[in-house]
């Protein structure tokens, strides 16, 4: 293949990349907590043969979450919790504490605060949260914490991360830190509210009609390179 068929290539298959990362932004703009997730476009340097030679392609060198606030919405809901500026509450799965913006929770069998996928909502010291099952009402302040026929029980966990490079989506909610958090101070939980996506969703159909029209163009690269590379084999195969 030639050197500018190497070149679209790369291009086509960070498109694609791309373009599943914008589809799935689109498919999530209802998604409680649901982050928006972009690519970074990179320039990658290949060697060619010639001496001092080499050619530059892309590669979708990293992904990046969004960290702008979605909409918050009342529910009335009395596990229903939104984090009104900064930071993520932290769950407990099976593989080690994760976090997360989505606040929709209901206790468990037991009287744990757990999310829909049954991680258990973890307070301030690392630990699940529990409440009464006879408790009439139940309180949550600003700071998170957590009173039951106003007595205190728990002060529900916000944290923050730095360095939002260091988050590693798992999950469409759920994220790694590989980098340690520290207690969030700015921002507060506001009880009977959710927060939404916080997907642009007509700046994000605006991408997707973008990205197509890129990878179309690039296909049609390819295809006339293609055809010219036939029809140069045809050439050389009649003389």
């Amino acid at each position: 293949m030639t050197t500018s068929v190497y070149v679209t290539l790369s291009r086509q298959s960070g498109l694609a990349n791309e373009l599943q990362a914008v589809a799935n932004n689109v498919a999530n703009m209802s998604t409680t907590g649901y982050r928006r997730e972009g690519l970074v476009f990179a320039e990658m340097i290949a060697a060619l043969e010639a001496e001092g030679g080499s050619v530059a392609m892309t590669d979708t060198h990293a992904r990046i979450t969004s960290m702008t606030q979605g909409a918050l919405s009342a529910t009335g809901g009395q596990f229903d919790l939104a984090i009104d500026g900064p930071g993520f509450f932290t769950v407990e799965t099976q593989d080690g504490p994760r976090l997360t913006r989505a606040g929709s929770f209901t206790p468990n069998a037991g009287g744990e605060l757990v999310n829909m996928r049954g991680h258990r909502l973890l307070d301030a010291g690392g630990a699940p949260i529990f409440v009464p099952p006879d408790a009439r009402q139940v309180a949550i302040g600003g700071d998170g914490t957590l009173t039951a026929d106003g007595v205190p029980l728990a002060r529900i966990g916000r944290v923050a991360v730095d360095d939002p490079t260091a988050l590693t989506r798992e999950d469409g909610v759920l994220f790694r830190s590989d980098a340690p958090v520290r207690p969030a101070e700015e921002g507060a939980i506001r009880q009977g509210f959710l927060e939404g996506s916080n997907v642009n969703a007509v700046a994000e159909i605006s991408r997707m009609i973008e990205v197509q029209r890129a990878y179309e163009a690039g296909q049609k690269l390819l295809d006339r390179e293609d055809e010219r590379i036939r029809q140069v084999i045809d050439t050389l195969a009649a003389r």
